[in-house]
């Protein structure tokens, strides 16, 4: 497993913990720091055991009034983040 703290930007989470395979292809866990409580406890419980290219295709871009962004599309960059990292591991 690969673990991942991110620092998301313009949202309201102070923090992404994300955590992935050895190889990074699955999503073992996602735990938000902050944000709607509901949500982001709803969005980490959906993600978990799924893809991690999956997730980023489906949700990666979603954005949260004019901010741009939201918290499900910065998870999928701390998600990309954590695969890419766990894949160099490997090498």
């Amino acid at each position: 497993m690969y673990a991942l703290d991110y620092k998301p930007q313009r949202v309201c989470p102070r923090s992404i913990h994300v955590e992935v395979s050895d190889d990074g292809s699955t999503i073992e866990k996602v735990v938000f720091d902050g944000g709607c409580n509901g949500n982001t406890k709803a969005v980490a419980k959906l993600v978990a055991g799924k893809p991690v290219d999956d997730i980023v295709d489906l949700l990666a871009g979603n954005t949260c009034h004019n901010r741009g962004t939201s918290c499900a599309d910065q998870m999928t960059i701390a998600l990309r983040a954590a695969q890419q990292a766990a894949r160099a591991s490997l090498a």
